[in-house]
């Protein structure tokens, strides 16, 4: 990353380095095509689909790709898996357009299945494996799946609901059990692909020959359904692989932000980098923001069964992990956890998230603890494949209450939110509204809520949001989270913000709480660091020193571990409600 010694940082504007990136013959450069009928900014450079991306990871050949526990796959090793895997999904009668689903934890397994789907011509449709047994049900349903790729947890879970899905033909689980019954209509993963660390054994098959193209279908990606039914995101092999180079000019941008010469470009010339990957891989940030990406650029990804702070250092120290992250949450719990100077964690480069709103103070602990580290966030949606907005490095720590600039692919809009039409000035927040390559096409079968969505290519995507003179965006609330308190608008990330600048905080969330006259007020859950001990009074001091009266949480309740998060990362508030209930 760019050095702080440069005294005139920034040398040039976000613009003028944007220019000089994606000009004519440079790497970044963009080109404009219609989609849908609707003129786009493209990367011209960019793999043209998930294909392209599967065969430039093959050229990394020997290099150690995937890691969890004591089983561990090379670039090839992978590729003869997924192309074992991938004929044995067209013998299974698998055509172009069906859906194939991918519901496992993080295991090695997971990105075989993935793009063994994709080289078949299947629309992939990795689901939630967080997901209950019915609800498992209904994305299965309403995807239409012929074909599941499974763990044996999963299997249970949807094993009951078998008779409600006549559309799913096969199931392929993998890791059951020694001497378990796989039941009806399945058939162990091994069976096709054999064990991880025996994938190297595979014969070297030819690729099925399936005709694919930027435009075409590539995956469903269901929202995260805090309200109603998750809706399924239909995204095309381009919104996929945008992210390469959305990722990669971020990382460069800070070069020549910094003055200084931009880095070597080539995967094959450069060290390998290992990512330590937290987020679940159903999930647009460790699908699309991180196996894409580091598959194209040859790096090694390192899996973990569950998240455990302690753990984790362990593998940092062991595998010299360069960039981590995933929520806000992780990168404190590194920060704050008791055993952290037992390990060495220098190698890590980058400590990034989105998902959640994080506090400015985040940024400057993690400087401050890992030096040699750079800060990264970002802003992005189930509907934009992830990534929108990257935020690393000095703009982060200079501006640590934003999100970033868009990708140069990218366009964002400030709206009024009542006609969703007037375009507000800059610096006044309104809704944000996004154009790009990154931009899904529609939900799938619901047509009413892709018209609601989705306009002339541009996203409605519910947040409030201003934008600054050089284009940083900075998002102030989802609009249906935003509390009103007798006609006075609360924005949930503001008081937030302010409880977790609070030494002893190490999450927090503000809820509305039905009220008689007012309508509702603000009311926060907060969970404490390691030997924090503030109180109730102490906090709401806190913060009634900070900010207007009437946004005081009115009651704050102590929650004994981190807050509870969806897929995205973002809190479930409606569970935190729960606790103020009984109120009266």
């Amino acid at each position: 990353m760019p050095s702080d010694s440069t005294p005139e940082w920034p040398v040039m504007s976000i613009a003028e380095a944007h220019a000089r990136l994606t000009a004519p013959g440079q790497r970044f450069e963009m080109e404009e095509k219609v989609i849908r009928g609707v003129a786009q900014r493209v990367w011209k450079n960019a793999p043209p689909t998930l294909r392209d991306i599967f065969l430039n990871g093959r050229t990394f050949g020997a290099r150690e790709f995937l890691v969890y526990e004591d089983d561990r796959a090379t670039y090839e090793a992978f590729a003869r898996a997924t192309i074992a895997l991938a004929r044995q999904l067209q013998a299974d009668g698998v055509r172009k357009g069906d859906r194939v689903a991918v519901i496992m934890r993080n295991l090695p397994e997971w990105p075989v299945a993935f793009f063994a789907g994709i080289l078949a011509g299947a629309i992939v449709t990795p689901l939630n494996g967080w997901w209950t047994g019915p609800e498992l049900q209904y994305g299965l349903a309403d995807s239409g799946t012929k074909v599941a790729l499974v763990d044996d947890e999963r299997l249970e879970r949807i094993a009951p609901h078998l008779d409600e899905l006549p559309d799913l033909e096969k199931i392929y689980v993998a890791r059951l059990p020694a001497g378990a019954d796989p039941g009806p209509r399945a058939a162990r993963l091994e069976q096709a692909i054999g064990p991880v660390n025996s994938w190297m054994d595979l014969p070297d098959a030819p690729l099925p020959d399936v005709a694919i193209d930027p435009e075409d279908d590539a995956t469903i990606l269901y929202t995260s359904g805090t309200t109603g039914r998750p809706k399924g995101a239909l995204g095309t092999h381009r919104n996929m692989t945008t992210n390469v180079m959305t990722s990669g000019i971020a990382a460069v941008r800070n070069f020549l932000r910094a003055g200084q010469p931009l880095p070597e470009s080539d995967p094959h010339k450069l060290p390998q980098r290992s990512s330590l990957l937290v987020v679940p891989l159903f999930h647009a940030t460790g699908l699309s923001a991180t196996l894409g990406p580091t598959m194209n650029a040859g790096g090694k990804i390192v899996l973990m069964r569950r998240w455990e702070a302690e753990q984790a250092m362990q593998i940092i120290e062991r595998e010299r992990i360069d960039a981590t992250g995933g929520v806000p949450t992780i990168a404190w719990q590194l920060i704050e956890h008791p055993a952290r100077a037992k390990y060495d964690l220098s190698s890590l480069v980058s400590v990034s998230y989105g998902g959640a709103p994080s506090a400015p103070e985040l940024v400057r602990r993690i400087v401050e603890v890992f030096p040699g580290s750079a800060p990264g966030n970002g802003w992005g949606m189930t509907e934009t494949t992830a990534t929108f907005t990257s935020h690393t490095g000095k703009d982060y720590e200079a501006r640590p209450d934003s999100a970033g600039p868009a990708a140069p692919v990218g366009e964002m809009q400030i709206r009024d939110p009542g006609d969703g039409i007037t375009l507000l000035p800059v610096g006044q927040v309104g809704e944000l509204w996004v154009k790009g390559p990154q931009v899904v096409k529609l939900y799938w079968n619901k047509p009413e809520a892709t018209a609601e969505t989705f306009r002339d290519g541009w996203l409605r995507t519910g947040d409030l949001a201003r934008l600054d003179e050089e284009g940083f965006m900075f998002i102030v609330d989802r609009a249906k989270d935003m509390l009103i308190r007798g006609g006075e608008n609360i924005y949930c990330v503001e008081v937030e913000n302010v409880l977790f600048d609070h030494p002893d905080v190490m999450d927090a969330a503000l809820v509305g709480v039905p009220h008689k006259t007012l309508g509702e007020e603000p009311a926060a859950v907060v969970h404490l660091k390691p030997g924090g001990t503030a109180g109730e009074a102490e906090l709401r001091q806190w913060v009634r020193e900070r900010l207007a009266a009437f946004k005081v949480p009115v009651e704050v309740r102590f929650w004994p571990e981190p807050l509870p998060r969806n897929a995205n990362g973002k809190i479930l508030k409606t569970e935190l409600k729960t606790v103020f209930e009984a109120r009266e």
